[in-house]
């Protein structure tokens, strides 16, 4: 059965955070775009390091994974794919977004927004957004997954939900 989006999904803990950022990386590639929003300290950062650092692992590639709070963006290779890691945050003008290659990167690397609200009416129609939101126990959240293609997103999110069930 596919689920069908949107959809709400509660993680009891940063662990079950992880595992589900874990077992939907691989199914990530060129031209993805997942658009992380939330509240500060909901967990948008913690996902993306996790779909940077399970992408990393599989090409046999361990690398530190700062926060791209201060430099907006932070990139990596892993294998042919290069991954985009940014923080709009402090993102001034959405005319800084052509500045920083962004825009070309939506079509030829995976890319991982946090604060996409800061691109105005330039997201792409394609991405899948992850909203964050705290619950009342410790380190929970809910999680909202939608987008304006579900076609593209709901198959691959099935097949992550079943492969989490086998780790959590």
């Amino acid at each position: 059965m596919t689920i069908a989006l949107p959809f709400d999904l509660n993680l009891a803990s940063e662990a079950a955070t992880s595992t589900f950022a874990q077992a939907l990386a691989p199914l990530l590639g060129v031209g993805d775009v997942l658009c992380l929003s939330g509240p500060i300290g909901a967990g948008k950062s913690h996902f993306a390091r996790q779909v940077v650092r399970t992408r990393l692992h599989a090409v046999g590639k361990e690398e530190d994974i700062p926060s791209p709070t201060f430099t907006l963006v932070q990139t990596y290779k892993a294998g042919a794919l290069e991954i985009w890691h940014a923080d709009l945050y402090r993102l001034g003008d959405v005319q800084e977004i052509i500045e920083l290659g962004l825009d070309d990167a939506f079509e030829d690397a995976l890319c991982l927004i946090e604060w996409p609200d800061r691109l105005g009416e330039d997201v792409p129609d394609r991405a899948l957004h992850i909203e964050l939101s705290t619950l009342d126990t410790p380190d929970a959240r809910r999680m909202r997954l939608r987008s304006d293609a579900p076609e593209i997103w709901s198959d691959r999110i099935t097949a992550a939900l079943e492969d989490m069930k086998g780790r959590i």
